[in-house]
């Protein structure tokens, strides 16, 4: 039996006037979730310091294909795409990401495998993976991407 869990994203202005979207996991923001994982596997070096992603700052395309990836690619075998799921504190994409896999499942998504690119030496193995229901999901997408993509 799968246990899903929930996802939605927390949508903040940050002092550019810009928004920051931020993916929460059963409620709790994933930069909590994960800052308090570094910590306890003694990743003090730093422990956190990640941030929202800030879609006016970089070219995501629309968020639903982002996070959902294109239809044509909805393939369970392909487990090795990797997004940002979470940027640095201060903004910066690049600074200090949050990597993971984001897989379409048989009725819904996992995101695992996560990463910190510049400590390749960390072991995020036992963080996730996350597992949740295709409907949930893509409605708390697209109501992310509502909420801080400019109207066209």
């Amino acid at each position: 039996m799968v246990v899903w869990n929930k996802v939605s994203f927390e949508i903040s202005e940050i002092n550019s006037g810009a928004l920051s979207v931020t993916p929460c996991i059963d409620g709790i923001p994933l930069t909590t979730l994960v800052a308090e994982f570094e910590d306890a596997s003694g990743y003090t070096d730093p422990a956190g310091g990640y941030g929202g992603l800030i879609p006016s700052y970089f070219n995501f395309g629309p968020l639903v294909r982002y996070f959902c990836g294109p239809e044509e690619n909805q393939d369970e075998s392909d487990n090795n795409k990797q997004i940002y799921v979470l940027g640095c504190e201060c903004g910066e994409l690049g600074c200090w990401p949050l990597m993971a896999s984001v897989t379409p499942v048989e009725a819904g998504y996992r995101w695992a495998g996560f990463n910190q690119p510049f400590r390749p030496q960390r072991d995020y193995d036992a963080f996730g993976p996350f597992v949740f229901e295709r409907g949930q999901y893509e409605a708390a997408v697209r109501d992310a991407a509502r909420r801080s993509e400019p109207a066209s």
